[in-house]
């Protein structure tokens, strides 16, 4: 289910994402953006992460992996792009058939 908030990104992001993945939605920051397939499918994957990891699961080791790249001195995007669900979802994202195969914890090829 997509919601369209400009403001929650804004917010709860600090204009970093212009999604946001929080089970069962996809927050975008504009109508336009359910349009992107790339994105949408980028978004998806994170559904699927989530649901086989649990929520709370997910965002243990999605933060937790955020702040150990960051103590090992990489900036905010780089460590953003470090984090292995991001580098699943990246990888796979103009792959639209992707979440067919996608095999449960793919994420961890990407450790």
């Amino acid at each position: 289910m997509f919601i369209v908030s400009h403001w929650f990104l804004k917010f709860f992001t600090r204009g970093f994402a212009s999604a946001i993945t929080l089970w069962p939605f996809i927050i975008l920051n504009s109508k336009k953006q359910k349009m992107d397939m790339i994105l949408v499918n980028h978004e998806k994957i994170h559904l699927a992460q989530q649901l086989e990891l649990g929520i709370i699961f997910f965002y243990v080791i999605y933060f937790g992996e955020f702040l150990f790249y960051r103590i090992k001195g990489l900036n905010k995007q780089r460590a953003y792009q470090s984090i292995s669900f991001e580098k699943e979802a990246y990888a796979n994202e103009c792959n639209i058939d992707y979440l067919n195969s996608r095999e449960l914890f793919d994420f961890r090829k990407y450790w």
